[in-house]
């Protein structure tokens, strides 16, 4: 496994994360505070109306296409994923928890990583979801806003809890009953993560802050952040000392005027979805925003690619499995989401991708899958990890609207 071989983290930030105590408490404290509302439960969804109209996220629920489910006849299912978000055997190219899920189900995968943001993977498929057309996944992976959005338009199927048991059972506390999702039915936490600085030691000096990210002179032109408006405003907010989880409409137009200045200048090279670790790992970017996992995951292959969390904070947000409303294999796909809430299965699954691990018991596992990552603080994360982690505000739809209108403006996007 790619875990297995993975180098230490830079001298700073292995200094910034010894010595961590446990998890749960202060997930219990910073959602019941608001800190991380986007996991504890404070999130809600207010989607466009579309055809197929739905209820509010947490509402009434949502109506439901009218679909045929030939699971029992047809032993496959379809599965669109972000881009290196699979434990992958790099000799065969296989993915062992999928190929085992095949054997001890039957059932066929038909695994695309194919999402590379969520609002460009959604444009292509909502106009079917909103009139009961078939589109391909039936199982798609959306971040936490989106995914309150498809439920709360009706754009999802519905669980049936004697089909998912692993799942309500191993979910850990801090996600369970959503807002969006308070009786855990329709999302299934993939996996959750931390969005800050990845950069490259052959290239450039270590970089803290959002502000040296933006202005030093040396990485001009060598920049990149992401397409993901949660993730770079996020940021962008922290660097302000602003609170990403509740600011004025004033605090997100200054943040608007600070990105377009290092759009503007030529600092930043380019806008990226999933597509931005290869050029940092050859060296065409010498600095990003990036997702904790995929830039731990490069530091394993190459110990010049390195993650740091930003003095002033970094972005945690989870990504959800969910059905779509027009599959006809759900049988088929719920049989799929709890197999990955196994905690063995989990721990395997993480130890390759080395996100922020969902599933209860799935420590515990890592004892037997791989020992050194029992104590990652980026799998596991404890309290100084979360204490400096912070969720995005939860937004009506009008407003986010506005703000991505301004955003992708902004990005030429």
């Amino acid at each position: 496994m790619r875990a297995s071989s993975r180098k230490p983290l830079s001298p700073e930030a292995r200094a910034l994360l010894d010595a961590m105590p446990t998890r749960r408490g202060v997930l219990r404290g910073l959602a019941a505070g608001g800190a991380l509302a986007v996991t504890g439960g404070a999130l809600s969804a207010c989607g466009a109306k579309g055809q197929n109209p739905g209820a509010a996220a947490g509402s009434a629920a949502p109506k439901a296409c009218a679909v045929a489910d030939v699971s029992a006849q047809e032993r496959k299912l379809t599965f669109s994923n972000w881009v290196e978000y699979m434990d992958l055997d790099e000799k065969t190219g296989k993915h062992p928890t999928l190929a085992a899920f095949t054997a001890k189900t039957g059932i066929a995968v038909t695994y695309r990583e194919d999402i590379n943001d969520n609002d460009t993977f959604y444009g292509k498929i909502s106009n079917q979801l909103a009139n009961c057309q078939p589109v391909e996944p039936d199982i798609v992976v959306f971040t936490d806003w989106l995914a309150a959005r498809v439920i709360g338009l009706g754009q999802a199927a519905k669980f049936e809890p004697s089909k998912v048991a692993a799942f309500q059972k191993n979910l850990i506390p801090s996600l369970q009953h959503r807002s969006f999702d308070k009786d855990m039915l329709y999302a299934a936490p993939w996996q959750s993560g931390f969005t800050g600085i990845g950069w490259n030691a052959k290239l450039t000096k270590e970089v803290r802050t959002i502000d040296e990210l933006l202005t030093r002179p040396d990485l001009k032109g060598k920049v990149s952040v992401m397409s993901e408006l949660n993730d770079t405003m996020g940021l962008l907010l922290l660097s302000m000392g602003k609170d990403s989880a509740n600011f004025t409409a004033a605090d997100y137009d200054g943040a608007i005027e600070k990105l377009k200045k290092a759009v503007d200048s030529g600092h930043i090279r380019r806008v990226a979805g999933n597509d931005y670790l290869t050029d940092l790992a050859k060296g065409d970017l010498a600095a990003c925003i990036g997702w904790s996992g995929d830039v731990l995951s490069a530091n394993g292959d190459d110990p010049n690619v390195r993650y740091n969390i930003p003095d002033e904070g970094q972005m945690f947000w989870s990504d959800n499995m969910l059905i779509t409303g027009t599959s006809s294999h759900a049988a088929n796909a719920m049989a799929l989401i709890d197999y990955y809430y196994d905690p063995k299965v989990a721990a395997e699954l993480v130890a390759y991708i080395s996100y922020v691990c969902p599933v209860a018991g799935a420590q515990e596992a890592m004892k037997d899958v791989d020992a050194e990552l029992v104590e990652d603080p980026f799998i596991f994360p404890t309290d100084a990890q979360l204490s400096k982690s912070h969720a995005f505000m939860v937004l009506d739809e009008a407003t986010r609207r506005d703000y991505e209108r301004k955003y992708r403006a902004v990005i030429g996007a």
